[in-house]
């Protein structure tokens, strides 16, 4: 599919940058899962963990020193390579990394897990969420769970240029179907010329049904005012990772999060 060719090119440019900036945080104790997700989660001790969509597998090695083993998977060989170095470098053990395309991992890897774990920034980077809820359900043990955090859609319908004046104005449509053009992957790094990427708009229905209808029962759905990065104008505590505009104290979600367990009737 070309456009997962493109986002894989995409990605692949800035693993070295990400690499650099996440092993800092981590030597400084900096970068933390929020605390929604540590809330949810809950103790991981003795389970073992899937993090699909690692990246440079920050996140995964914060949960590899929460839990008894954690793997991470993502499409990009440039963010496996860092992954590795990254676990490497600081010494965590209990970690490994899968290159797979999400889409494709149940015909490769046919391990069971405790917990599938998918955060941040995740969700949109995938055409076919029914075949991502067919790929979760490969991976969970008969008595695992999946847990999900990421942005709400109905804030990624926003222009956040201005919604950081306060004007809530519709830029992508709730209901559409032809991926997002990016050209920047929602960073500050200079990309090379004519790089670009493909993001779909998602509904909390296409969440739902892709998971219910892979035989995955719907445990909880939460919503929350924040975001996990400051889209421009807002106010938060790095500490937290968590960010809102002042006015945002009623009006709408930023992100959600949701988990999952296998279905028995």
């Amino acid at each position: 599919m070309k456009e997962i060719d493109f986002n894989n090119q995409a990605w692949g440019q800035i693993a070295e940058r990400q690499y650099v900036w996440f092993r800092q945080a981590l030597l400084d104790g900096v970068h933390l899962l929020n605390p929604y997700i540590q809330d949810e989660l809950g103790n991981l001790s003795g389970k073992s963990i899937i993090h699909l969509q690692c990246n440079v597998g920050a996140d995964t090695i914060v949960l590899a020193k929460m839990g008894k083993h954690a793997i991470g998977v993502d499409l990009v060989p440039g963010n496996i390579f860092y992954a590795k170095k990254l676990s490497d470098d600081l010494g965590v053990t209990n970690i490994d990394f899968i290159e797979a395309d999400i889409m494709k991992l149940a015909e490769k890897h046919h391990e069971k897990y405790d917990v599938v774990f998918v955060s941040e920034g995740a969700v949109g980077w995938l055409p076919d969420l029914k075949k991502w809820g067919t790929a979760i359900r490969h991976l969970l043990k008969d008595d695992g769970f999946l847990y999900v955090f990421d942005t709400h859609p109905f804030f990624l319908m926003f222009d956040t240029d201005k919604l950081a004046n306060g004007i809530m104005d519709i830029q992508f449509p709730y209901f559409g179907k032809d991926p997002d053009v990016d050209c920047s992957l929602g960073y500050t790094y200079e990309m090379e010329k004519n790089t670009k990427a493909y993001f779909w708009m998602y509904k909390i229905s296409d969440l739902i049904n892709s998971l219910t209808s892979a035989g995955l029962h719907i445990e909880y759905f939460n919503e929350f005012r924040e975001l996990f990065f400051n889209a421009g104008g807002m106010s938060g505590h790095d500490k937290e990772m968590l960010f809102n505009y002042d006015f945002n104290n009623d009006k709408f979600p930023s992100t959600f999060s949701l988990k999952a367990t296998v279905y028995n009737k």
